[in-house]
């Protein structure tokens, strides 16, 4: 009979890395999770002036990082993995956020589903959002979002975000609030923002299609007076 791996012994993935590295994790993992995902933004922004933060995103111990820290940036918002079905990429930059969220959701033994908004052809891509209720998320997402030339989403007037909300209505879904990874309101949002929202801040949604208005929380895990943007060249 053939000696048991590790694998079939304990039900787990198999342990790879060189020593080094494990210790080198160990190290790391001494750090509060929040702290060490500052210290990967930190090093990503410094500098620049907007950046989609793929470095960071894209990155085995960042996305890992990411993907709790939005799901406990949300629940201490007051929004638990019950209390939504589903979370959105509104940009190609927070679709592998998404994703993190989905398996860092599954590692605490919660089902959450995620998805892409596509606003060229006005449709979602992934499971279906019919009657779920979601999250709309961003990698960052702030005025300085329109340097990002890709990008549609932008906010302007300091908390208003232009969006063609017939991809979600026609699914019969429902918005709950927007996240971001990194963010920041402008100076000249309205004062007076959140007072409806137990304390959260709200962007105005603006349906670009009838201009009707609906106002959402803002919750971003990081805000990005937190760092040092620069005047160079985005990426």
């Amino acid at each position: 009979m053939s000696k048991a791996t590790d694998t079939e012994r304990t039900g787990s993935f198999r342990p790879t890395g060189a020593p080094d590295l494990t210790l080198d994790q160990s190290a790391r993992s001494m750090m509060e999770p929040v702290d060490q995902l500052r210290e990967l933004l930190s090093r990503e922004i410094d500098g620049r002036p907007f950046t989609e933060l793929s470095g960071v995103t894209f990155d085995h111990q960042g996305a890992e990082l990411a993907g709790h820290v939005l799901l406990d940036a949300l629940e201490d918002a007051g929004y638990s993995v019950d209390d939504y079905d589903a979370v959105g990429a509104l940009t190609a930059a927070a679709v592998p956020l998404a994703d993190a969220m989905l398996h860092a959701a599954a590692s605490r033994g919660q089902a959450l589903n995620a998805f892409v908004m596509d606003f060229v052809y006005p449709s979602i891509k992934g499971p279906s959002i019919e009657g779920k209720r979601v999250i709309l998320l961003d990698a960052w997402l702030s005025q300085k979002s329109y340097v990002q030339t890709s990008s549609l989403v932008t906010l302007r007037k300091g908390n208003e975000l232009s969006l063609d909300c017939s991809i979600i209505r026609r699914q019969g879904a429902e918005p709950l609030a927007i996240a971001s990874l990194v963010g920041g309101l402008g100076p000249e949002a309205p004062s007076g923002l959140g007072e409806l929202d137990g304390g959260l801040p709200t962007i105005q949604v603006v349906d670009t299609v009838d201009d009707s208005k609906t106002s959402l929380p803002f919750i971003c895990a990081f805000n990005e007076q937190q760092f040092n943007p620069g005047k160079g060249q985005e990426r």
